[in-house]
């Protein structure tokens, strides 16, 4: 229980502390198919971000900014007499992973980001992704969460995952259709990239190793990437071939690897 919010939380392995954070639309088992690749050198801290998976669905709009997140992530980590952690984040978990890491930065010793961003650099950009998010997270409210999972297969970051096998598709849908419309539409309006800060300006100030992967066909997180990585000071960017926005399901054997070997210093 942290500030009245329950979070759920999955820990497996054993070493080092790695916070794992999921996307929009997932929870921890996202991460449970890697307990047994990484839980050998690290120990997996593995939350329900607020708005998805068995967390408590909070009415309080205020829980769900990125900052929020964060501060709660800091208390839950606090609780487990942890100090220190590496945090690997997927895209919207890579923007909270980042938040958490410019927030608290002599908690973080390497940072790994898959397929994420900075947020949206100037105020014109974030006030229209705001108005694009509110509205979907009003389909969400008055349509349901089948209408919203049919759209959000459908929209061109997700193109690449049609080549998943049928199991594992119809495993990502189940998983879901799981989730709390509000819960969802509450994430959209606090924790979207239209909300969030612009932490552009503070990548420079990060101390810790940072690493960047992203998919080749995801065209516009490459080129996020390569923006990003002009402003890291510790920087490394990995491009994995034949791959889009989701590695870790796209190619899960070999984003397991990067991920070991860049925990192992092997890169």
């Amino acid at each position: 229980m942290v500030e009245n919010l329950q979070i759920h939380v999955q820990i497996c392995g054993t070493g080092f502390p790695l916070l794992l954070l999921h996307g929009f639309t997932g929870d921890a088992s996202t991460w449970t198919p890697f307990c047994s690749v990484w839980g050998g050198h690290s120990k997996l801290i593995i939350p329900d971000i607020i708005g998805h998976g068995k967390t408590h669905i909070s009415e309080e709009l205020d829980r769900y900014t990125i900052e929020s997140a964060a501060g709660d992530l800091n208390l839950v980590l606090e609780q487990l007499e942890i100090n220190q952690i590496d945090i690997l984040g997927y895209s919207m978990g890579g923007r909270l992973a980042l938040t958490f890491a410019i927030l608290y930065p002599k908690k973080v010793r390497k940072l790994i980001l898959e397929s994420a961003s900075p947020g949206l650099e100037t105020e014109e950009e974030r006030n229209n992704r705001s108005m694009s998010d509110f509205k979907l997270a009003r389909f969400i409210k008055e349509e349901g969460i089948q209408s919203f999972v049919d759209y959000w297969e459908t929209i061109p970051l997700f193109a690449t995952m049609e080549k998943l096998p049928a199991e594992t598709k119809k495993s990502i849908r189940k998983k879901r259709l799981s989730n709390s419309p509000i819960g969802l539409a509450n994430s959209l309006i606090g924790m979207g990239t239209g909300s969030q800060p612009s932490w552009w300006e503070k990548l420079n100030q990060l101390s810790c190793e940072v690493l960047l992967l992203t998919g080749e066909k995801d065209v516009k997180f490459c080129r996020i990437a390569e923006k990003m990585m002009k402003k890291l000071e510790n920087g490394n960017w990995i491009v994995v071939q034949k791959s889009g926005h989701a590695i870790h399901v796209e190619d899960a054997e070999k984003f397991g690897t990067i991920v070991s070997d860049y925990l192992s210093n092997k890169n």
